[in-house]
């Protein structure tokens, strides 16, 4: 049986990936990144409850969060986590990498890591069995 808390933060990860969606198709781009951003976040987290039966660590950072999990992934996700990483803060504010990210971000990028963020939340989530 999955603990409550793992359960919660996968249907956090859910709802972000509708976000991430719904931003995406009104063109907000840096806003589709920054939801897929937690999407991942809060599936790694649920992964750490159930896989290291331990509460996840305060960090925003999913590399280091993959990493400290040691769970198998394609390294085509891999490489996907590590570009949506910075857009935690970079999709955010202004000169924290873009100088406007709201316009300088493509929908080709948005719509590439998106995908990132679906596969990761779909295979992680069947990994700790929840998806």
């Amino acid at each position: 049986m999955v603990r409550e808390e793992a359960r919660n933060w996968f249907d956090g990860a859910l709802v972000d990936l509708e976000e991430a969606k719904s931003a995406l198709s009104n063109r907000r781009y840096n806003w589709a990144l920054f939801a897929a951003h937690q999407a991942v976040e809060k599936v790694l987290k649920a992964a750490f409850i159930v896989l290291r039966r331990k509460r996840p660590p305060k960090s925003h950072d999913l590399t280091r969060l993959l990493s400290e999990l040691d769970i198998k992934i394609s390294e085509d996700l891999r490489i996907g986590i590590t570009e949506l990483t910075p857009y935690y803060t970079i999709a955010r504010y202004p000169n924290a990498g873009l100088e406007r990210p709201w316009e300088s971000i493509s929908r080709t990028t948005a719509e590439r890591l998106l995908r990132v963020a679906e596969e990761v939340v779909k295979y992680v989530g069947r990994l700790i069995g929840l998806g």
